[in-house]
């Protein structure tokens, strides 16, 4: 049935709850492109009613209704639609489920809260009949939500791979082009405004982790299922590794990746080693993007800002603009929230890292004596370890020799019981540092 001339000529009223970068940068959008957003629409929409936990002197909020008491906003009857841009996850939880309740259409950028609490929230919103709209939530103004919902629906999605944290990249792409320590490139980081005061999600692939966990279930058909993905940092590389990943032909980046397999989904991020000719290896400082394998269109890659006020509040009032063509046409197509009609999501397995199969970057440090390499591609043979490529670098202070090798791909639980071997050799000093590979072919 179609909306009313009455329904099509009222204005459609906009709650923020929120009013730092993302709720800031999504009200100048709203009033800028105000004519443009009435001519796709056919609707003006309008800022009503704001949520905020402190003054904002600078902003220009004539004609808005301003509430200290953000649970004001999801509360006024007027308020068609409320953006939700606080972050954190357990008050934006229960203002986000009042508003459901209380019948109204919401927009998140809040990737934590959905990787957390999603299938509550997508849940309850299907059964009070409004929809939740969560394209800012992943990789900013890249409109990746919208591809593996909609544009990409026709395929099998086989696997999906994404820089999808700035901070990370620009720490990385800082230590190979400049040649910084971790430290000093995360300082870097801090000082620029990339990084939090406490870098942790960045640094520690918990972000990047949220934003697969959304992706997966797109791509997949399955459940969010955040406390399954398998996370590991970037505190460990040095700018050896960075170096010596250069000489032989790759590029480390911070790598969220999704696999479907007959055994079961892999959902990991961890730094990854991928061949210097992949369009991707290039995309460097705080950009982000996805490639995304499907049978029928093959490999498609989505790149563009991950963050900030304006790619962000860019992927937030598009998701007002779905919902305003939708309160106005109620023919319009409504698309299920995780790509997949509710009772087709499947609890696919999700694979643990030991089970994961893929290539490996392997360095030593070992005392130069005959043998060594001897003893060491025995352990590797062992454990059915096929060597793709060995590396030794010249001595060093103290007599220790760098050895890098790069394996063919194999079961992440035999490396795992390979490497205890090769750290217990006596010629072998310290810890083996291991970083994944992936071809991406």
């Amino acid at each position: 049935m179609n909306a009313t001339n009455s329904t099509v000529n009222k204005p459609v009223n906009i709650g923020i709850v929120g009013l730092g970068t993302v709720g800031g940068g999504a009200l100048h959008l709203l009033r800028a492109n105000a004519a443009e957003l009435s001519r796709r629409t056919g609707r003006d929409i309008v800022v009503s009613h704001i949520g905020v936990r402190r003054e904002h002197p600078n902003l220009d909020l004539a004609g808005i209704t301003v509430s200290m008491d953000i649970f004001a906003v999801v509360d006024d009857p007027a308020v068609d639609i409320v953006v939700e841009v606080i972050g954190g996850i357990t008050v934006a939880r229960e203002l986000v489920l009042r508003a459901i309740a209380n019948g109204k259409h919401v927009v998140t950028a809040n990737k934590w809260l959905l990787a957390e609490h999603g299938n509550e929230i997508f849940t309850a919103a299907e059964a009070k009949g409004v929809h939740v709209g969560f394209e800012a939530s992943v990789a900013g103004g890249v409109p990746i939500i919208k591809v593996l919902r909609e544009g990409l629906a026709a395929n099998n999605i086989e696997w999906l791979a994404g820089i999808i944290n700035g901070t990370g990249n620009y720490i990385l792409t800082e230590m190979r082009d400049k040649g910084r320590s971790f430290t000093d490139a995360l300082d870097e980081a801090k000082a620029l405004g990339y990084a939090e005061a406490d870098p942790t999600f960045d640094v520690e692939g918990i972000d990047a982790a949220h934003k697969l966990t959304i992706m997966a279930s797109l791509a997949f058909g399955i459940p969010l299922q955040f406390s399954k993905v398998y996370t590991e940092g970037l505190s460990q590389l040095t700018r050896d590794d960075v170096i010596y990943a250069e000489e032989l032909g790759f590029r480390i980046k911070q790598l969220g990746m999704a696999r479907y397999t007959r055994e079961g989904v892999e959902l990991r991020v961890h730094p990854t080693l991928i061949p210097n000719d992949r369009l991707i290896a290039h995309v460097n400082g705080v950009k982000n993007a996805i490639l995304v394998q499907s049978d029928a269109v093959g490999t498609t890659m989505y790149y563009g800002a991950g963050a900030g006020a304006g790619p962000t509040a860019s992927a937030v009032v598009a998701d007002i603009v779905d919902l305003v063509r939708l309160l106005t046409s109620e023919s319009a197509p409504n698309v299920p929230h995780l790509a997949f009609m509710p009772h087709a999501i499947t609890n696919t397995p999700i694979l643990p890292m030991e089970s994961v199969v893929t290539s490996y970057y392997l360095r030593l440090q070992a005392y130069d004596r005959a043998g060594v390499l001897a003893d060491v591609t025995r352990i590797l043979s062992n454990h059915d370890i096929n060597i793709e490529a060995i590396l030794q670098k010249p001595m060093q202070e103290g007599g220790s020799v760098p050895v890098i090798i790069l394996t063919k791909p194999v079961v992440e639980r035999e490396m795992n019981r390979a490497m205890v071997e090769l750290e217990a050799l006596d010629h072998i000093i310290g810890s083996v540092t291991r970083i994944r590979m992936e071809s991406l072919a």
